[in-house]
């Protein structure tokens, strides 16, 4: 019976809801930040008081970005030479590839172009380095179906607001609950999505 149920376990999704961060390491905490706010509209969001180490943390997209001040230069990737697509990087999502291109050449970065194409499909991609060197993709890769390559692979979960309603509550508790806090997260995405629609408007 314990062999079989650690076979089941194995076997099954975790209770994962979605990517919470990414963390990296910095030459500089602050210029950083400023990229990552003036390029890819992230905002700064408190951090734990209790951290007793320079950073900064900021949120957009359903996603947070976590600097970390470096204590030797030594410790952080020299700047590539190259921008190279096959590099570790973070991808974002977008609608207009073009007006991110604008930006960029505004700013005076590097950066460069690809085109994939699968069974008619198009998708194009857009890769440039942050001030430390780390890659990152702006693409429109949701133009690809995502299609599980094994019939018996974990099902692919979607991603969720996660129900803090407690076991004792009846059905209609819990979904008043649930409603409650799709209503908070969508007030949130508002806020946020209105905030950087100012960003951009004082930028332009």
């Amino acid at each position: 019976m314990g062999i079989l149920l650690e076979q089941n376990v194995s076997n099954s999704a975790l209770p994962l809801l979605s990517l919470n961060h990414v963390s990296y390491l910095c030459k500089s905490v602050a210029m950083s930040a400023k990229f990552y706010q003036d390029v890819l509209g992230f905002v700064l969001i408190r951090r734990p008081s209790s951290f007793q180490f320079e950073g900064a943390w900021l949120f957009n997209y359903g996603i947070g970005i976590h600097l970390l001040q470096c204590n030797s230069i030594n410790d952080v990737q020299p700047m590539p030479a190259k921008i190279n697509p096959k590099d570790n990087h973070i991808s974002f999502q977008c609608t207009n590839i073009e007006l991110v291109k604008k930006r960029l050449r505004e700013m005076g970065m590097k950066y460069e172009t690809a085109l994939v194409e699968e069974g008619g499909i198009f998708v194009d991609q857009l890769f440039f380095h942050d001030p430390d060197g780390y890659m990152i993709e702006i693409c429109n890769c949701e133009n690809i179906p995502i299609l599980p390559l094994s019939a018996s692979a974990c099902p692919i979960k979607k991603p969720q607001i996660q129900s803090y309603a407690n076991n004792k509550k009846s059905n209609q508790e819990q979904s008043a609950a649930t409603t409650k806090a799709l209503s908070a997260a969508e007030m949130e995405t508002r806020m946020v999505e209105s905030l950087f629609a100012n960003m951009i408007d004082i930028a332009l």
